[in-house]
């Protein structure tokens, strides 16, 4: 059952970022294992039990990602990842083509939302097809999102306007990738088992936007 995490949680993750090499991190292991990636494994178990509690149809799977990073990407920084997280989605091995639901820790707090992870252009292009062929489906979601301050619209844009849509819509369409997220310092919450009620009540809040991404299907 998740207790919560741990003070040393954070402190492990920096740490690991001034300090991102084998030998350091063998030598931490099992700080690794007891303060970040066993308390990560139990709130997902959690927050998906209540979510598929919640949406039994909805077939969410729980992926918590490895520390230790792609052999390709070593070069772009350590051998392991300064941050962990998991996610909730109906896809299988890749994540290029579905929406998820996300929480994240990292070394200056923690992140939960809903979007896309690496979306190929040809999902953007239907996602933006899908905006110019029923408007009035995401503005009712544009309306709700600004009318509360806890999640934020986030992606990188396009440098050059991909179509005209209603000012509403504007910052929605001219996107590469797209998510929904709140982000916290390290505070008390994050110490507790009242996390899994903050992330669960999070997805549960961003469910309608979920469902708007999930029914897209990439143009090939």
């Amino acid at each position: 059952m998740f207790q919560g995490f741990y003070e040393e949680t954070i402190q492990f993750l920096w740490e690991l970022r001034l300090n991102n090499q084998r030998p350091w991190f063998q030598a931490h292991k099992q700080e690794y294992l007891d303060y970040l990636y066993h308390p990560m494994k139990e709130l997902g178990a959690e927050v998906q039990g209540r979510m598929m509690e919640r949406y039994p149809r909805s077939g969410l799977n729980l992926r918590v990602v490895r520390i230790y990073r792609d052999a390709r990407r070593i070069h772009s920084g350590g051998p392991y990842k300064e941050h962990l997280w998991f996610t909730l989605s109906t896809a299988v091995g890749e994540l290029a083509s579905a929406p998820v639901f996300y929480f994240e820790v990292m070394p200056e707090g923690y992140e939960y939302g809903m979007g896309y992870y690496c979306p190929r252009p040809s999902l953007m292009a239907a996602y933006r097809q899908q905006i110019l062929a029923a408007p009035a489906q995401l503005e009712r979601l544009a309306r709700k999102l600004n009318r509360q301050s806890l999640f934020v619209l986030e992606g990188e844009e396009y440098k050059r306007p991909k179509g005209q849509v209603s000012p509403l819509l504007a910052p929605w369409f001219n996107r590469k990738t797209l998510s929904l997220s709140a982000a916290y310092p390290p505070d008390d919450c994050f110490l507790t088992p009242a996390l899994t009620d903050r992330v669960t009540e999070g997805f549960a809040w961003l469910m309608p936007y979920y469902r708007y991404l999930k029914k897209i299907a990439p143009r090939e």
